[in-house]
């Protein structure tokens, strides 16, 4: 008898994920230097199909996270956010999770029944050990892109077969094997439909980088590039909103003077790359210019207009990074410029408007100048984790207006729709204050309400405040809760 038939292993899926780790950690201690080469060979293709393996155990749990609604218990309101700040995965790796989950996991129907992997044969591969979400996220792509119009038994055999080439290639040779596999089955795109496009189309702005610059990531639609490329022929035509020739035409080509614009081509040495976004920049004001004149801002709410915020230093120096309320890094020197076009709000925080922000409960909505204060306080949602700028949120009272809050600043805090309706009394719910000493005092504090996992910590919104960090070592323990905090939260709370 082996080792590992005579071990007695629990049946409590705790236990064994607690036994797993144990075993883990002693093979991290081990050591490999007694090993013989062949050992090492062996080991490492073990541990890689444990690896995998353990691809179809997380994709199960998870499965069970969601059809149960677990990630409540904790305060998160989905999975996905479970995974990204209950799990610290970020957004990206828990989309990828959840993609994997979507394409092997076995979910619950309407009528209680279990039903079957969307890609069943890639969930017996991952099973085996044989692949890994690497493989499943390549398969899953490749079958987003089959034509609709392929009939279910068509689909079905191509995910059988890429899940079979999957057992002997790498996630890159799957990639190349499913374009070839769509190229054979829609050889000159004439089963692509409406459905298709429509369900491809995307326009995404990407993160910005350390020189603050924004990728775009798109798949227009035949409609949407034939007007794009109308727009472009007219305003990003050679000599057009130039915005470094004070003489060059604004607008569109046709409402040029062609003398004009014909010496503006000759002096114009942009590429038709950078001559693109500045016809996109000319557009933007234009719409901009339009929307000022023709509409009036009602409510106080930050999402269509163009809001900075920036210390007094840095606007008298002109340097450092300002931040605006949808969330875009700008630096200081640009901001002047984009500030004599747009005439945004600023807030500076040195000083005071002497705009009424306290206003009792003589009115619900929080006026515009709390919201640009919230802004300049909160930057973005306050929720842990969140990273929704400031254009995305409402204004949240503690108390909730409904239990007697006052909308006044100290009793509000930015948080998105989602986070807003968060906020309650039972389990599953959050609640929040304002802190009142330590090193987030005067930082808007949240914490789920938690059952049988005794009361969590009070935490802040890291994201949009990044530079402020306190200086703490990386695996500093968690603040000890205040009593002062927990009796003004009482104070707070009290109907």
């Amino acid at each position: 008898m082996d080792a590992q038939s005579a071990m007695v292993l629990p049946d409590d899926p705790a236990a064994l994920a607690a036994v797993i780790e144990q075993a883990t950690v002693k093979l991290a201690a081990a050591g490999f230097a007694a090993a013989t080469e062949g050992e090492l060979l062996e080991t490492a293709e073990t541990v890689e199909r444990v690896h995998r393996r353990f691809d179809g155990v997380d994709a199960a749990l998870l499965v069970e996270v969601s059809d149960r609604g677990a990630y409540r218990r904790d305060g998160y309101l989905s999975l996905h956010q479970f995974l990204s700040s209950g799990l610290r995965l970020g957004d990206g790796e828990a989309r990828r999770r959840r993609t994997s989950v979507a394409a092997i996991g076995q979910f619950t129907g309407m009528q209680g029944q279990t039903l079957p992997p969307v890609c069943p044969a890639t969930a017996a591969a991952v099973a085996d050990g044989a692949i890994g979400v690497g493989h499943v996220r390549e398969i899953d792509a490749i079958m987003d892109k089959i034509p609709a119009a392929v009939g279910t038994e068509t689909r079905e055999r191509a995910e059988a077969h890429l899940a079979v080439v999957a057992r002997e290639l790498t996630p890159e040779g799957v990639r190349i094997a499913g374009h070839r596999l769509l190229a054979h089955l829609d050889p000159d795109g004439s089963v692509t439909d409406e459905r298709d496009r429509q369900r491809r189309r995307k326009f995404t702005l990407m993160p910005q980088d350390r020189q603050l610059m924004s990728k775009v990531t798109a798949s227009l639609t035949p409609a949407l590039r034939a007007r794009l490329e109308v727009m472009l022929e007219s305003w990003a035509a050679p000599g057009m909103n130039d915005p470094d020739d004070p003489d060059s035409p604004r607008g569109a080509r046709e409402a040029a003077d062609p003398a004009v614009l014909a010496a503006a081509a000759e002096r114009d040495d942009r590429t038709a790359g950078q001559r693109g976004h500045d016809a996109l920049v000319a557009l933007l004001d234009a719409e901009r210019a339009m929307t000022a004149a023709g509409t009036s801002t009602s409510g106080g709410r930050l999402s269509s207009q163009l809001v900075i915020t920036v210390t007094d230093k840095e606007l008298r120096e002109h340097a450092g990074v300002a931040l605006t309320a949808t969330g875009t890094r700008l630096p200081v020197a640009e901001l002047v410029e984009v500030a004599a076009a747009a005439t945004p709000h600023l807030a500076v925080f040195s000083h005071h408007t002497g705009q009424p922000l306290y206003l009792g409960r003589g009115r619900r909505l929080a006026s515009k100048a709390q919201r640009l204060m919230l802004f300049a306080r909160d930057r973005g949602c306050t929720a842990p984790g969140c990273t929704a700028p400031c254009a995305r949120t409402e204004a949240h009272h503690f108390p909730d207006y409904a239990d007697g809050g006052p909308t006044d600043i100290d009793h509000l805090g930015a948080a998105c729709g989602r986070h807003n309706r968060s906020v309650g009394k039972t389990l599953g719910d959050w609640e929040t204050m304002i802190l009142i000493d330590g090193p987030h005092a005067g930082r808007v504090a949240w914490r789920p309400i938690t059952g049988g996992r005794g009361r969590k910590a009070w935490r802040v919104n890291q994201i949009h405040h990044a530079e402020l960090l306190p200086d703490q070592g990386p695996h500093a323990p968690p603040a000890p809760e205040d009593s002062r905090a927990e009796a003004h939260l009482t104070a707070l709370t009290a109907a």
